[in-house]
């Protein structure tokens, strides 16, 4: 049945109150607003079937291309939606109100989606790419039968924690136990997106290899409330990273969070380091720069929750990763 933890995590939902954007709206008065709550776990697009009903009378003759904006800003569609949250509002807005669009899709911003196939596509393939980081390989993902790929997407699509557990644990892709005795590597993997480059030379000892992915949001050094941080304009703003982290078993003092936080960003918290990413991997502002010196952690989430940064890092893993197997953590830096 899971972990309480990760049971709770299946569970997370969080409320929209959806708009049809005014240009959109071709009666007199406008429809009022669509209020939804969509999983954490889940994924925008998911939602348009239940949604488009509220709106159908009153949208403008053409060929649906849904897209979803909060305050001018574009959604990626393929991040989840508990993550889009957690990085877009520092003070937690409920409901989340969102604005829908079936007309004029901004192709020069987003990758088009085509519905659910698109969005099952895009986690099959975050799946592969856990499972190439995690294990070396994405055999057991491709050699999954196609009744059981249905039912495992099934599982995701609906929230059922019970029928995807059995599933995914065919996959194999276990990673750690909750040891306080891990400890990270003396070197950090880093991988471009698809690439899986992984490199162990550092140390003879058998490495466990964890998906990451980080959303970065600088804060002003003026800013003291993150309810003050201006909204997000751009998603040159946010430094998008995937970086599979190396952790080896032995003995010594247990990796906690804002160890493998500081482990997964050396460039960021190195002792005097003015940092970059132009190694950080494959992201949309990959040659945006991270943060200079004094480097100050405003605020994490990860799941909607904002975790102490003792806690093990091998519980996190275990507890708030997403069905894709990639743990996702948002981060507020100043």
């Amino acid at each position: 049945l899971g972990t309480e933890a990760q049971q709770f995590v299946w569970q997370g939902a969080i409320p929209l109150q959806i708009h049809l954007h005014e240009s959109e709206v071709t009666t007199l008065t406008p429809p009022p607003p669509a209020l939804i709550l969509a999983p954490r776990i889940g994924y925008l697009p998911l939602l348009v079937p239940q949604i488009k009903p509220y709106f159908s009378s009153s949208l403008p003759p053409g060929a649906d291309t849904v897209w979803f904006e909060y305050k001018g800003f574009p959604l990626k569609w393929y991040i989840p939606t508990g993550v889009l949250f957690d990085l877009l509002c520092a003070e937690p807005e409920r409901p989340w109100n969102l604005i829908i669009h079936f007309r004029g899709y901004p192709g020069n911003i987003l990758t088009s989606c085509e519905g659910e196939d698109s969005v099952k596509w895009s986690f099959i393939n975050a799946l592969k790419e856990a499972a190439y980081i995690i294990t070396g390989n994405c055999k057991n993902i491709m050699n999954m039968s196609q009744s059981d790929q249905a039912e495992l997407w099934r599982a995701v699509l609906n929230g059922q924690i019970d029928a995807y557990l059995p599933l995914s644990s065919k996959l194999k892709l276990e990673i750690i136990g909750d040891d306080s005795s891990l400890k990270s590597g003396s070197s950090i993997t880093k991988s471009r997106q698809g690439n899986g480059e992984i490199d162990s030379s550092a140390t003879g000892k058998t490495a466990c290899r964890i998906p990451v992915r980080l959303y970065i949001r600088t804060i002003d050094e003026g800013i003291e409330d993150l309810e003050d941080a201006p909204a997000v304009e751009s998603w040159d703003e946010i430094c998008y990273i995937n970086r599979p982290m190396e952790i080896y078993q032995e003995e010594g003092e247990r990796l906690t969070l804002l160890g493998a936080i500081k482990a997964l960003l050396p460039e960021t918290f190195a002792q005097g380091g003015s940092g970059s990413n132009e190694e950080s991997g494959d992201s949309p502002n990959a040659g945006a720069e991270l943060l200079p010196e004094a480097t100050e952690i405003k605020l994490i989430r990860i799941q909607g929750i904002e975790p102490l940064m003792e806690i093990p890092f091998g519980w996190v893993v275990n507890n708030l990763r997403n069905p894709e197997h990639y743990l996702h953590i948002c981060l507020y830096l100043k």
